[in-house]
């Protein structure tokens, strides 16, 4: 099998352009929010604030849901799927663009902590820690060194997991078929790898990133689902990438083992992982609700009564309503039309939920998307675009010499 792919020209001009967008966007925010001048401290939100706000929104939720797709890769591996053989070399694409994402993340993060941006983490004053009770009790974690190296740790430890993962399917396109003996070494060691980056995976999004990187911009604040109401959130969008580009390298006449069953069960993943999330979302904002404790409710007030209100119910109509009425047939999943018009609806929506888990709590005042947060988004979108493109036209489109790959190739269900 030689199933080589070269990027039609059109990928690529959208690619530049949207590179080309964002870049204009960046230099826009330079010379009109100036990012790098300072207010006084616990003089709250400056024209530099929602500059800030925004790449962290950004950097974050982009790079979550790359991350997303090896975490896909990973699950399904130590379930011993197979099914999706035939597609790895989409989401394997998609999670080698980590390690740039990451950078950007990591180097935006530093800036806000390391510059003294005490408008996006009010906690990095150390003057406001210390007169307040609540950020001086969490000063253990929530300081620039702590958050420095965990961080740094963290972006390192998924790159150099998810390359692992990526190697050795690579390695199996060279290897030539594989018998009984070698096939099981060659699953043993990917579950080998699989469970160390999901047990890392878990620690991680799934427990203390979302902590410090999103849920300590409103530091008196705290929620114990949020990291799985994150979670689930970059995990959907995830699914909704990759259903993007199978979509797009189908109508490309690529992968020709992936049917609509491939894409079905792709469909199902957005469906479930839709209602997950909608699940969250209510058992975290019912049960502070109900509990109407003054220290919890707050992180709500400014959503739900303030001038985010519109931005926070049509959180839910986007990313749970839309996606369980259309998605609710089993004939939806397997159309191309509806299945790229529903992942781009999830991708968006899961993007202005990020949007307000952070402007709330640093803008606080007002609750209006800006071209700005939009140009920036493009800027990310076309990095996403770069890196996925070049993977694909560097090497097979179908994992050749898997053991599993003839299960994947009469996938049906």
């Amino acid at each position: 099998m030689n199933h080589s792919f070269e990027l039609p020209g059109s990928y690529k001009k959208w690619t530049i352009g949207l590179i080309v967008v964002g870049l204009i966007t960046l230099l826009y925010g330079f010379i009109a929010y100036h990012p790098f001048e300072h207010a006084a401290h616990g003089a709250g939100a400056n024209a530099g604030t929602r500059f800030w706000s925004v790449l962290l929104q950004n950097s974050v939720f982009w790079l979550l849901i790359v991350n997303a797709s090896m975490f896909f890769i990973g699950v399904t591996t130590l379930a011993m799927g197979g099914w999706q053989v035939a597609l790895r070399r989409v989401p394997e694409a998609i999670s080698s663009v980590v390690p740039v994402l990451g950078i950007i993340c990591f180097l935006i993060l530093m800036t806000i902590v390391w510059g003294g941006h005490d408008d996006v983490y009010h906690w990095i004053n150390k003057d406001v820690v210390a007169g307040d009770k609540i950020l001086n009790g969490k000063k253990g974690f929530l300081n620039p060194v702590f958050f420095s190296v965990f961080s740094a740790v963290t972006i390192f430890i998924w790159w150099f997991l998810g390359q692992k993962l990526r190697s050795l399917s690579l390695e199996s396109d060279k290897t030539g078929p594989m018998d009984y003996e070698t096939g099981k070494k060659w699953i043993n060691k990917n579950i080998l790898w699989a469970s160390l980056f999901i047990v890392y995976f878990g620690l991680s999004v799934g427990s203390t990133i979302p902590w410090l990187w999103l849920m300590s911009v409103d530091a008196h604040w705290y929620s114990t689902m949020f990291s799985w109401y994150t979670f689930a959130s970059s995990f959907v969008s995830g699914m909704s990438l990759i259903a993007l580009f199978i979509v797009f390298l189908k109508n490309q006449g690529q992968l020709e083992y992936v049917t609509d069953e491939h894409l079905h069960d792709i469909g199902k993943f957005m469906f479930a992982f839709s209602i997950f999330w909608a699940y969250l979302w209510f058992s975290q904002y019912m049960l502070i609700w109900y509990a109407n404790i003054p220290e919890e409710t707050g992180y709500f007030k400014i959503r739900v009564q303030g001038p985010y209100r519109g931005i926070f119910f049509l959180n839910l109509v986007l990313n749970f309503l839309c996606p369980f009425l259309i998605l609710m047939k089993k004939s939806t999943k397997k159309n191309y039309t509806i299945i790229t018009f529903t992942a781009i609806l999830i991708i968006f929506g899961h993007w202005i939920d990020f949007w307000q888990m952070v402007m709330p709590g640093t803008l606080q005042g007002t609750g209006e998307l800006m071209p700005f947060e939009f140009g920036i988004a493009a800027l990310f979108v076309g990095v996403i675009m770069w890196r996925v493109g070049a993977f694909l036209s560097s090497h097979p489109l179908t994992v050749k010499n898997h053991p599993f790959l003839k299960e994947s190739m009469i996938h049906h269900t």
